[in-house]
């Protein structure tokens, strides 16, 4: 599939937020501290991120002045369950916000809607990977690893984005690093195992099955179907080689895992928290998104519409 820049920003940006999101409602009800420097900072932070991600989504579209028009569809559609996911979201971030930066609070109706806050933004996080795994039609998507990868980024990405917020504000790092540390482990995991098993999956079509002529022999493509570039070819036919495809994965691992980690546990050790530990926290935060940008763009990039079998592919 071509991997456009638009879907990758959408999923990796509103990815960050709300997992962002789903973190600062959880340390909200816990602790019920309504530190100004984390409300001011990271609700904004998040809630951009995340409209930021949808709007770009539109992009992609062959006519964005309909996409409201997608909503209509929720009783079949994962995309129209993600669309009013992602609208119901704002209605009790608004109301955690407003308690927050408005009441000073925390707590009691403040804390409830921070909590329907998260539980929304992870169903949101959900719908949009099932937008994918729900693809029969490409094999590398349509398998277990999708959603448990998508929602396990989230939680890594925007726990990586609370903690120079808790840095700065004189908090205590531990409670949010560690379980941080904990899904980014979860999504090396993940990955590792979806990349070892869908590049070692036995084709699900091949040329001969999707024409019907398996029987006959061989098939081969004699002539393309068409005569000039079409939506098929621009936009599923993409090839990456597997040399540079490598080198990706580990720039990935390196940049989103590797880096992070080391990041946080160095700013574990160190006593206290401050300036300092924010800027190496950061430093964590902006590594981890670049990996995740990386890892997305190879999902993207790797993955095969079975009609290409159609356009001279010989499997898929």
């Amino acid at each position: 599939m071509h991997p456009a820049l638009s879907v990758i920003f959408f999923t990796t940006a509103s990815g960050a937020g709300y997992g962002l999101l789903v973190w600062l409602a959880l340390y909200a009800a816990l602790t019920g501290d309504a530190d100004p420097l984390i409300g001011w900072v990271g609700l904004p932070l998040a809630l951009a991120l995340v409209t930021a991600g949808l709007l770009s989504s539109t992009f992609h579209l062959g006519h964005p002045e309909r996409a409201w028009r997608a909503m209509s569809q929720w009783r079949s559609s994962w995309l129209s369950r993600e669309g009013l996911a992602a609208v119901l979201t704002y209605i009790p971030a608004g109301l955690f916000a407003a308690g927050w930066l408005l009441a000073d609070r925390n707590d009691g109706i403040w804390s409830i809607a921070g909590l329907v806050t998260a539980l929304l933004a992870l169903v949101t996080v959900y719908c949009t990977a099932k937008i994918y795994q729900s693809l029969k039609t490409i094999p590398r998507w349509h398998n277990g690893f999708t959603v448990p990868g998508y929602l396990a980024m989230a939680l890594a990405t925007g726990g990586l984005w609370m903690l120079p917020m808790l840095a700065l504000s004189g908090a205590e790092l531990l409670p949010i690093a560690l379980p941080t540390t904990g899904f980014l482990l979860l999504s090396a995991v993940i990955k590792w195992r979806y990349w070892a098993v869908t590049d070692h999956a036995a084709p699900t079509a091949t040329s001969g099955t999707a024409t019907g002529l398996s029987s006959l022999g061989t098939v081969r493509l004699l002539e393309g179907p068409t005569t000039s570039e079409t939506y098929v070819m621009r936009e599923m036919g993409y090839k990456i080689g597997r040399k540079h495809a490598v080198k990706l994965r580990q720039l990935a691992a390196l940049f989103g895992l590797l880096i992070p980690i080391a990041v946080l546990a160095a700013v574990l050790a160190m006593p206290g928290s401050g300036i300092m530990a924010g800027g190496l926290v950061l430093l964590a935060a902006l590594s981890g998104s670049i990996g995740v940008v990386l890892e997305r763009w190879l999902y993207f990039a790797e993955a095969r519409h079975v009609a290409t079998l159609y356009y001279g592919a010989e499997f898929a």
